[in-house]
């Protein structure tokens, strides 16, 4: 069994696509539930109008995710986003990967793209960190099979795994993907799976490429060298 849990934040405009890719998913997947942390707009509305679970949460990806993994009852769960979009065989991919014991925690090769261009090279620099953050900052844990995964990537994972660790951490506002990596890497190895989700470019849109990188850098970095995870937070406005 595989849930699928999307945290949800003002968007409306996102969920009929979402809500299309889900329904071309083949195997289904056994739960989908969306964790809505308080939409100014009508998501939670539009939503439930195209057949969608929708629960509460208090605002904040991290408390969103922990309250929708804590309500599923699947032993996997995919966190997805909803400006995220899976291949059609995407709980066949899950299912195939995680039949191996030694991975614990995995996700899909993002690919940004949008309505005028695909992002090319903030999407190789997506796919590069994945190795070369761990490298530098947690090497210990690189030597063993960890690596870090972001919210683009669809990242999937054992029930009971996530809740073992404690789940991601509610104080980050950013970066709580690369901390759970971090704690899941004690428990197994990572995998990145050879296989696209396409991702909404709506960051890179709005900032440029070269301003959306500096961003990713600066935030991994300070991420890396220890600094607060509260103190991020504004490093890394929310776009919509």
């Amino acid at each position: 069994m595989i849930a699928v849990v999307i945290p949800m934040l003002d968007e409306a405009p996102q969920l009929p696509r979402l809500a299309r890719c889900l329904a071309a998913l083949d195997p289904k997947p056994d739960e989908i539930l969306l964790v809505d942390g308080g939409s100014s707009d009508d998501s939670v509305a539009v939503a439930e109008s195209l057949g969608l679970r929708v629960i509460t949460s208090p605002k904040g990806r991290a408390r969103q995710c922990n309250a929708g993994v804590a309500a599923t009852t699947a032993p996997l769960v995919m966190v997805l986003h909803a400006d995220t979009w899976l291949p059609d065989d995407a709980m066949a991919v899950v299912a195939a990967t995680m039949a191996d014991p030694r991975i614990n925690l995995a996700g899909f090769t993002a690919i940004l793209s949008g309505p005028k261009t695909t992002r090319w090279a903030t999407s190789f620099h997506n796919w590069i960190k994945t190795w070369y953050a761990p490298l530098l900052f947690r090497p210990h844990l690189f030597v063993r099979g960890g690596r870090l995964l972001f919210g683009d990537h669809a990242m999937f994972f054992r029930r009971a795994d996530f809740l073992a660790v404690g789940g991601f951490d509610e104080a980050m506002a950013v970066m709580e993907e690369a901390e759970l990596c971090v704690r899941m890497a004690r428990l197994g190895r990572t995998r990145l799976v050879n296989r696209i989700v396409l991702t909404s470019d709506r960051r890179v849109a709005k900032w440029g490429e070269w301003k959306a990188n500096w961003i990713y850098l600066k935030v991994g970095f300070r991420w890396g060298m220890g600094i607060k995870p509260k103190a991020l937070g504004h490093l890394y406005p929310d776009v919509r």
